[in-house]
């Protein structure tokens, strides 16, 4: 009750807080968000869920800033999938039908699910080389004649 009254009398005493032992982070800035390879699944994991969603951990693939988001860590034999180089990674990534495989120094795998490239296009990781395969529509006669009809 004490306190409260100091406050509000505007005489309670202010101490700084002294930076040594504070626990406070700051603001995370995306370049200091960039992946580290040389480390074990558990930590590349916990870096990339830590800085998920902002300002989101990143690597660079392609010489293109690419960012991960959602990973989980896979414990399973190692799937099935293409190959993807990965600046600064020992073994390259493996795309998956579940998505991108990345490898922990000790072996184990972590599981992306997304990826955000740097002009904003976030994309399944598992389309990563389908990502800029467009496919053309081709109507049949009959729905050229409707198409045309409709126009």
């Amino acid at each position: 009750v004490e306190a409260v009254h100091l406050i509000a009398d505007g005489k309670a005493p202010r101490i700084p807080q002294p930076k040594e032992g504070a626990t406070y982070e700051g603001i995370q800035k995306k370049e200091n968000a960039e992946i580290f390879w040389d480390q074990p699944a558990a930590a590349l994991h916990n870096w990339i869920r830590g800085h998920d969603k902002v300002p989101g951990a990143w690597a660079t693939i392609d010489g293109q800033v690419v960012t991960f988001y959602g990973s989980s860590l896979l414990d399973a034999s190692v799937p099935v999938g293409q190959e993807l180089s990965i600046k600064g990674a020992s073994r390259p990534g493996l795309v998956t039908k579940n998505g991108l495989v990345v490898f922990g120094n000790d072996g184990k795998m972590v599981l992306v699910r997304n990826l955000q490239f740097e002009d904003g296009k976030m994309i399944p990781a598992s389309k990563y080389f389908s990502a800029d395969e467009t496919t053309a529509l081709e109507l049949t006669e009959e729905e050229k004649k409707m198409a045309e009809d409709i126009r």
